[in-house]
């Protein structure tokens, strides 16, 4: 049985750091890294809590396959209540980090209460300790790795921090390991920060054992990696473009949301696409994109490394980031670019190199950014509130309100509290493209109509990768269905989602559902924790997991009236390409969608659903 059967709990008021043993009644009831973190989150964590409190918890979680020869076995997941959304909050990051806590031997880190003074974790297998982070306060997340891994003398520790956006509370700030990989949404870096919590450092030797059946095991795993090198999108186009293969396409089917979802097709999208990253720059006759990268034990390698153009007028004076680093994915690129209308590549991989630098979510913050420029161009916010000329296209007033944000100066401070509270503060809530204070991500809900309903039922807010049904209403993936069109999409959500869930919980990568169903990740599981886990049990649990977190959230104060989409997307039709006319028909979807879930008109659980599921 895969798990290590442990976890570490940390009283940062009391200063103390205890092992106890994992709840393996909940481990097999809900796997392990989202589902049973966010088992424990519920339990307990009372709902109404200040996510910025110090009685709110923060849990650091691995999955059962999590550090094992499964492929894409590198993910963990950060679990809280999120300042952002004051929804439960699960971000999922890759890299190293992940594996290296559970080679120590954890499965799990929960943080409680509030030091009195700033703090970073040190984990050497079964010892832990809470040291004093004076040194590294105030240092961005790069420069927090390079210290920590000097300080243990060890160059292959791992360490997952927050920059200087999590100690200044901004609201989407991340938490970052393997410098550019992140758990980077809803505010998790931020909640770190309340609790003066910097950084977490492991190092771990032991492996991971407990294989209930090692060679069905290693048979399972050899098959099902085999399907992801044979794939089109797990084989070829992940490896070859990353994430930014969509960029291009998105765009040609008409729902690449432009300037703040104005709209839904952007003139510079080839600019700042897979295909554009891999030509010769006029300026240098490089490339942009250096290579592609793996995280840990996955046979994918989505991951992008970039060398910025030495002489752009973002870093011609700031050779710390000429070297090559992370590079844009499809979210951040679109994010940083067509939101804000801006076609520069050079200026978008700048912003997303402070991105990770500092750890903020590059998606709110763009987002946020399209608002703040729609604001300016309808004279609300002027030069001398924001500091600089802020038209949509502007590179140079993106590269300027990153430092801003970053760094927690002048109207940067106002950015990181995200379009929900920036627009309403300013009179004109409805330029706020969010559900539930959470900003949308690269893809339109009217030209993708299954992904908008996605968006507003999300137990996170906004988000693409609680159900991505953009994988059947684009790819085709595991079947075609038409995205213009809203019947049948309640089905598909729920599917996705439940799926979803399972998958994340697995410690494994949700992109191997390209070429994986749960049919795929059953046996793998099975092998590694026991027979129960068949096709039908994982959808079970997924299910499970989908109906925890929303009950969570209902008894935090959120309703039915927060499943819902910004007016733009539900009265404004789409001017342009494929989708031109469409809205998002979220008020025929939502009725269907809670009956196919179980739930009752306003959005509660029936107590049948409850029964069933074992709530």
């Amino acid at each position: 049985m895969s798990w290590a059967g442990k976890l570490l709990r940390v009283n940062l008021t009391d200063g103390t750091v205890k092992s106890e043993p994992l709840n393996m009644d909940w481990a097999q009831a809900y796997i392990g890294s989202r589902g049973l973190a966010s088992k424990y989150l519920v339990e307990e964590v009372d709902p109404k809590v200040d996510p910025l409190s110090p009685a709110n918890k923060l849990i650091w979680s691995t999955g059962p396959l999590t550090g094992t020869m499964a492929s894409t076995g590198g993910r963990y997941t950060v679990v809280t209540k999120g300042p952002l959304t004051n929804a439960i909050a699960c971000s999922n990051s890759g890299g190293y980090f992940g594996a290296e806590l559970k080679m120590a031997g954890w499965d799990m880190v929960i943080f409680e209460g509030k030091s009195s003074k700033p703090v970073y974790l040190c984990i050497n297998d079964d010892v832990a300790e809470l040291r004093d982070a004076a040194d590294i306060w105030g240092k961005t997340v790069w420069q927090t790795e390079e210290h920590l891994k000097k300080v243990l003398q060890d160059p292959l520790a791992r360490v997952s921090s927050i920059g200087r956006a999590g100690e200044n509370l901004v609201l989407y700030a991340s938490i970052v390991n393997d410098l550019h990989r992140a758990a980077g949404r809803s505010g998790v870096g931020a909640v770190a920060g309340s609790k003066n919590l910097k950084a977490i450092v492991v190092r771990g030797t032991k492996g991971v054992g407990n294989i209930k059946d090692p060679v069905a095991f290693m048979k399972a795993v050899k098959e099902k990696k085999k399907i992801l090198a044979d794939n089109a999108v797990t084989g070829q186009g992940l490896p070859a473009f990353g994430t930014q293969v969509l960029m291009n396409v998105i765009n040609e089917v008409g729902a690449l949301p432009t300037r703040n979802h104005r709209d839904s097709q952007f003139e510079g999208a080839k600019d700042i696409s897979a295909e554009a990253m891999a030509t010769p720059r006029k300026t240098d006759g490089k490339k942009h994109l250096v290579t592609n990268q793996a995280c840990f034990g996955c046979t994918i390698a989505c991951g992008r490394i970039s060398k910025i153009d030495e002489g752009h007028f973002t870093v011609a004076n700031k050779p710390q980031y000429w070297g090559a680093s992370g590079g844009l994915e499809y979210e951040a690129a679109w994010a940083l670019g067509a939101a804000n209308g801006v076609n520069d590549l050079e200026a978008l991989q700048y912003a997303n190199l402070l991105c990770n630098e500092d750890g903020i979510d590059p998606i709110s913050f763009g987002a946020t950014i399209g608002a703040v420029m729609e604001l300016y161009e309808m004279g609300v916010l002027t030069k001398e509130q924001i500091g600089i000329e802020a038209p949509f296209g502007s590179a140079q007033a993106l590269a300027f309100l990153t430092e801003q944000t970053v760094t927690g100066q002048g109207f940067g401070k106002e950015i990181g509290q995200g379009s929900k509270r920036l627009t309403a503060k300013y009179g004109h809530p409805e330029l706020s493209m969010t559900v539930k204070g959470q900003e949308f991500p690269a893809y339109d809900g009217r030209g993708i109509q299954g992904i908008g309903l996605g968006y507003a039922t999300s137990n996170r807010g906004a988000c693409h990768l609680r159900g991505y049904t953009v994988a059947s209403e684009i790819l085709g993936i595991p079947v075609k269905t038409d995205p213009l069109v809203s019947e049948g999409k309640p089905e598909l959500v729920k599917a996705f989602q439940d799926a979803t869930a399972a998958f994340d919980s697995s410690g494994l990568c949700i992109f191997t559902t390209f070429a994986w169903g749960l049919a795929d990740l059953a046996p793998q599981i099975s092998a590694a924790c026991g027979d129960q886990y068949t096709t039908e049990e994982l959808e079970k649990i997924g299910e499970r997991i989908w109906n925890m977190e929303r009950d969570f959230n209902n008894r935090s104060g959120l309703t039915a009236a927060d499943d819902q989409l910004p007016k733009r997307l539900l009265t404004e039709a789409v001017k342009t390409g494929p989708a031109k006319g469409k809205v998002n028909e979220l008020a025929t979807m939502l009725p269907k969608y809670y009956e196919v879930r179980g739930w009752n008109a306003d959005g509660t659980l029936k107590p049948e659903t409850r029964a069933r599921l074992g709530l």
